[in-house]
């Protein structure tokens, strides 16, 4: 058997660990790598035309299947633009490993054409970010990044120079057991006491949760029933806890909805449930506070706290639930209730008055016929700004659909590279990128990489020519909107001279059928809705503080706007409320 050189052995650690793909752009350092790939059955090259968007759609790939997944970029520039997409893989907890391509070796610090230092560029967003300077450092260093991006949930980067990569690989005794799951942590039993005492002492708890109750819905639920405890959620918590949830109160946070602010701030004690919710001005400061998470560094950097809990929330639940006392007073929780009901009675309103004949379209509209036409296991990824408020408000779960955004980063242009991350796990599962017209465009160049690879990703955009989270920002703010809009094309025209399915829908009772045709088609396909750009409302009382931290005051009304089939649900859950 021939020797492997060191890309060849790259690779094949990379397929060992379970990498099916690698998200990338060719070019010279980086060719021995791709030539690795080329000759396996058992990984793939995509070739996208961003490196940006190879890492976004890794991370996407990661997020949905729990796996360890891969993009590169070729030295200087190419892999220069990874660094967004990892940023939003590294804060999403998704496994990445990035191969960032060098420099020939020998000209390292000689300012060479194209010389950059990636070991310092990616240090802020990866676990571990070293250079293969040597062969005889292969294949433990790669080992060795791999572990640290699946065990600790996040990137690792891979720095190798071109001619390194090429030269013969040493002999592969070094290679050990790759780690390729992570295990639960169970709290100790002293944290477990101390949290079951003070849930026994408090008359009124709630429950807040985010993307660390992951898989454990039914423990959550049960733990809510056993203290009669209203549940309200995070952005990243919304697609794993509020579907099935006769406790849902709604979100908290400048996308927030329903009765969930009232609940963490009324109540005697308040459970973190696996969240890392940035805005601590949505957090109450009067109360018990109680934080449960897998990630030790998590603990308490939002919130002052009354008690840390290092530990899965599903298996601290399991391990709480059985030794509280069940409390029987449920006054807390049907006033909550009550009150988030009321809450979404209101809002609607606004959204079902005429609604289906306003032209230009509401995109409030938009949302809610995507929600009621697209498949029950779709896969959504959202662009950030006004679609995180439509997905927010109007994608519902159900426990098995996904809904994928820069939440954590907050990056524009992120949709379409997820959804081709997405779709390449499984071509027959139906992904929508929920985009804007702002953040498409950033990016749109992969648009073809769908066309390429005959992706059937449905591109829903919402196109109102201009940057309307922006504009809020400014309006809010008391300042003129400006710089915020764009003159935009006809992207159905776009979509189909690229060789995709395309449509322009620009009156209300055209948009089922065009959504539903759009559905059916078997390859890529666009369709372009033109929204409202005026479809934003301004709160009564403008703060200061609404500009960067969309403090206190406006968490209610920054956005106005309906809810969706939320409200139905809320019904639902006051059938539970005792009659006087």
């Amino acid at each position: 058997m021939a020797k492997q050189n060191v890309s060849e052995q790259f690779v094949d650690i990379l397929a060992r660990a379970g990498v099916k793909r690698l998200y990338g752009v060719v070019g010279d350092s980086l060719n021995p790598v791709v030539d690795a790939v080329r000759r396996r059955s058992d990984m793939e090259w995509i070739q996208v035309r961003h490196e940006e968007t190879a890492a976004f759609a890794a991370g996407a790939e990661a997020q949905i299947t729990g796996d360890l997944a891969a993009c590169a970029g070729s030295c200087g520039p190419g892999n220069l633009h990874l660094i967004n997409g990892l940023y939003d893989a590294h804060r999403s907890m998704a496994p990445v490993l990035a191969l960032a391509s060098h420099i020939p070796s020998s000209e390292i610090g000689l300012n060479y054409f194209q010389a950059t230092h990636p070991e310092l560029l990616f240090q802020e967003c990866s676990h571990y970010n070293e250079m293969i300077s040597n062969p005889q450092q292969m294949p433990r260093l790669l080992q060795t990044a791999i572990q640290h991006a699946v065990g600790q949930g996040g990137v690792s980067v891979v720095t190798m120079p071109g001619d390194i990569a090429g030269q013969p690989a040493p002999e592969r005794s070094a290679e050990h057991a790759l780690v390729t799951s992570r295990p639960t942590v169970r709290p100790g039993d002293g944290e477990i006491e101390k949290l079951c005492r003070m849930v026994d002492e408090a008359k009124r708890v709630t429950l807040f949760c985010g993307s660390g109750t992951a898989g454990a819905h039914a423990e959550v639920m049960e733990f809510a029933e056993r203290v009669k405890a209203p549940v309200g959620h995070a952005l990243r918590g919304k697609e794993w806890i509020q579907y099935d949830n006769p406790f849902d109160v709604g979100m908290s946070g400048l996308l927030g909805y329903g009765a969930a602010y009232e609940a963490t701030h009324e109540c005697d004690l308040l459970i973190l449930l696996g969240t890392d919710f940035p805005y601590n001005a949505f957090l109450p400061d009067d109360v018990k506070i109680v934080q449960v998470d897998v990630r030790p560094e998590h603990l308490g950097r939002r919130t002052k706290l009354d008690l840390a809990v290092w530990g899965d929330v599903r298996e601290t639940l399991r391990c709480l639930t059985p030794r509280v006392k069940a409390k029987s007073d449920r006054k807390f929780l049907d006033r909550m209730l009550k009150k988030h009901a009321d809450a979404l009675e209101g809002v609607v309103k606004a959204y079902t008055r005429k609604v289906e004949k306003h032209v230009p379209i509401h995109p409030e509209y938009v949302a809610s016929v995507l929600d009621e036409i697209a498949d029950d296991d779709a896969v959504f990824t959202v662009d950030t700004g006004m679609c995180n408020v439509w997905a927010a408000r109007y994608l519902t779960p159900n426990g098995k659909r996904r809904v994928i955004g820069s939440f954590s980063h907050g990056s524009m242009a992120n949709a379409l590279p997820q959804a081709i991350g997405a779709q390449f796990t499984d071509r027959n599962r139906q992904v929508v990128s929920m985009s804007g017209d702002g953040g498409f465009t950033m990016l749109m160049g992969d648009f073809l990489t769908l066309v390429q690879y005959n992706l059937p990703v449905k591109v829903v955009l919402f196109n109102n020519s201009s940057l309307g989270m922006v504009e809020l920002e400014m309006l809010v703010g008391g300042l003129p909107s400006f710089g915020t809009t764009y003159k935009n094309p006809d992207f159905a025209a776009v979509a189909r001279a690229s060789g995709a399915y395309g449509v322009r829908v620009e009156k209300p009772k055209e948009l089922a059928s065009a959504l539903k045709d759009a559905f059916k088609h078997k390859g890529p396909a666009l369709v372009d809705v033109v929204t409202d750009p005026n479809a934003l409302s301004i709160p009564p009382k403008i703060s200061a503080d609404m500009v960067t931290g969309f403090a206190l005051s406006a968490s209610k009304i920054v956005l106005d706007g309906g809810v969706g089939r939320m409200l139905q649900m809320a019904r639902s859950n006051l059938r539970n409320v005792p009659r006087p």
